[in-house]
C-alpha cells in the first residue's frame, strides 16, 4: 500500500443541508509527510478529516485512501486518530493506562475476544514510546491533560497505523508541556516513520514542526512547504484566506491565532 500516496482528494464538496462546508478541495498526503492543518473556526477543517476516516460521505468528488477508493478501503487500522474529545476525558472513568491503550487494539483483535500477553506487550511497548510506560498501572483520571494526551496517542499507536491524525491535540495541554509534546510527534514522524495530519490554531508552533502546512478556509487556499508558510505577510494571509485576518502572537510560547475581522 505504500507505493501510493496516503490519502487523495479529488475536488471534493461536502454539504450539512444546504450549506457548503468543504468546497472543491483537491489535496495529497505522501507517505512520511508531517502536516498542519489550519484555517479559522469554522472553516471545515474537522469535517475534512471526517471525510477522510469515512465518517462523512462526500457530496461531490473521489477520496482515495492508501491507493483505494474510500467505499472499498477496509483496513481502518492504517489510519489512527486522537479526537478533540480526548482533552475532555471523564477523569472519573475506572480504567488504568494500560487498559485504555490495549482498547485501541479492538478494531484488530474483535470486540468479543480477549486480551493475551502478546497485547499486554504491544501496549506497554506504544507506552514506551510516548514516554508513559511507568503510568501503566494508573488511572487515566489521574493523570494531567498533557500525560492523557501522551496515552491516547498510544492507544492509537498500538495497531501500527501509517498515519496519524490528531484533531486539536495541545487544547487542553498547559504551554509548559506543549512543547514536550511537539517533541513527541516529530520522534513519532522521523524515527517512527509515521505520516502525521494535525489539525492546530498553534500556527507559529506547528511550522516549526511540520514538514507541510495545508491552510484552509471552506477550500484549500494553501497546500505546501512550511518554509513557504512561514514567508507570508498579513497581506498574502489576507489573500489566502479571502478575508481579513488578525495575527495574535504570543512571543513566550510562539503561538499564532488568525480571526476573522
Amino acid at each position: 500500500m505504500n507505493n501510493y500516496p496516503i490519502v487523495e482528494m479529488d475536488h471534493v464538496s461536502f454539504k450539512y443541508e444546504k450549506e457548503t462546508v468543504v468546497q472543491n478541495v483537491s489535496l495529497t498526503i505522501d507517505q512520511g509527510q508531517f502536516l498542519g492543518l489550519v484555517g479559522p473556526n469554522g472553516s471545515g477543517k474537522s469535517t475534512l478529516i471526517k471525510l477522510m476516516l469515512g465518517l462523512e460521505k462526500q457530496t461531490k468528488g473521489k477520496i482515495r485512501l492508501f491507493g483505494q477508493p474510500i467505499k472499498q478501503f477496509k483496513d481502518w487500522k492504517e489510519i489512527g486518530f486522537v479526537s478533540q474529545k480526548a482533552n475532555s476525558f471523564n477523569s472519573g472513568f475506572p480504567a488504568t493506562v494500560l487498559e485504555v491503550v490495549k482498547a485501541g487494539l479492538v478494531s484488530k483483535i474483535g470486540t468479543f475476544k480477549f486480551f493475551n500477553k502478546k497485547h499486554r506487550e504491544k501496549a506497554l511497548s506504544a507506552l514506551k514510546t510516548v514516554g508513559m510506560e511507568g503510568y501503566a498501572h494508573s488511572n487515566i483520571g489521574d493523570l494531567s491533560g498533557g500525560q492523557q494526551q501522551r496515552v491516547f496517542i498510544a492507544r492509537a499507536l498500538v495497531s501500527d497505523p501509517s498515519l496519524l491524525i490528531l484533531d486539536e491535540p495541545t487544547v487542553g495541554v498547559d504551554s509548559k508541556h506543549v512543547t514536550e509534546f511537539y517533541n513527541l510527534l516529530g520522534r513519532l514522524n522521523k524515527e517512527e516513520g509515521i505520516t502525521l495530519l494535525m489539525v492546530t490554531h498553534d500556527i507559529g508552533t506547528i511550522t516549526d514542526h511540520a514538514t507541510h502546512v495545508i491552510c484552509m478556509n471552506k477550500t484549500v487556499h494553501f497546500h505546501g512547504a512550511s518554509e513557504e508558510y512561514d514567508e507570508f505577510n498579513e497581506q498574502d494571509l489576507n489573500r489566502l484566506y479571502g478575508h481579513t485576518v488578525q495575527q495574535l502572537t504570543h512571543n513566550h510560547d510562539h503561538h499564532e491565532v488568525y480571526h476573522n475581522d
